[in-house]
C-alpha cells in the first residue's frame, strides 16, 4: 500500500494574483485544505492551501507563498500529495484509497486474467482504471459500479466487466 496519496491536482492559475485551480481527489472536496503541508510526487516541493473556495468544477486555492501569475503558471499539473497517516483510516471493506487499487489483479466475471490495475485516471467526466495486460496495450474501463462490479482487498483482485469491442 502507498506511503502517500495523492489528495490533488493544481490546473491553470486563476486570475493574476497567484490563485490555481484546484482538483481535489478526496472524498470531502474541502478536506484537502485541512490535511497541512502538501507534498509534489517528487517530494522536492510543499504547498500549504490558505484560502479555498469552489468553483464550478473545481475550487480555486491560494497557496502559500505564490504571488502572482507568473508563480501560479508555473504549478499547472502538479499532484498533491499527503502522508497516509494524515489521512482518516479505512473503516470498511467497501472503502479504499485509489492508490491502494494499484497492483490489483483484474479478471473477468468467469476469472480470466485480464491484467494489472496500472493507474487510476480522471480526464474529467469520472474516474478510469488503467489494466495492464501481460503483453499488448493497456486497457481503459470506466470505474463505475456496472464494469467494476467486485473489489476484493484481502485477494487483491477486481472483477471487471470489459468493453464491448465494436467493429
Amino acid at each position: 500500500m502507498a506511503d502517500r496519496i495523492c489528495v490533488a491536482q493544481i490546473g491553470a492559475a486563476h486570475g493574476v494574483r497567484g490563485e490555481v485551480r484546484l482538483w481535489s481527489f478526496t472524498e470531502d472536496p474541502m478536506a484537502v485544505a485541512s490535511y497541512g503541508a502538501l507534498e509534489s510526487e517528487d517530494g522536492k516541493q510543499r504547498f500549504t492551501i490558505e484560502a479555498l473556495r469552489p468553483a464550478k468544477d473545481h475550487f480555486v486555492a491560494r497557496l502559500a507563498g505564490v504571488g502572482d501569475r507568473t508563480a501560479a503558471e508555473r504549478l499547472t499539473n502538479i499532484k498533491l500529495y499527503v502522508s497516509r497517516d494524515r489521512l482518516p483510516p479505512v473503516e470498511d471493506d467497501d472503502t479504499f484509497y485509489h492508490a491502494d487499487l494499484i497492483g490489483l489483479a483484474a479478471v473477468t466475471p468467469d476469472g480470466v486474467s485480464l491484467g494489472t490495475v496500472m493507474a487510476i485516471h480522471n480526464f474529467g467526466a469520472g474516474d478510469v482504471i488503467e489494466i495492464k495486460p501481460e503483453s499488448g496495450d493497456s486497457m481503459l474501463v470506466a470505474f463505475t459500479s456496472v464494469a467494476v462490479p467486485e473489489i476484493d482487498m484481502k485477494a487483491r483482485r477486481m472483477v471487471v466487466v470489459p468493453p464491448v469491442e465494436v467493429e
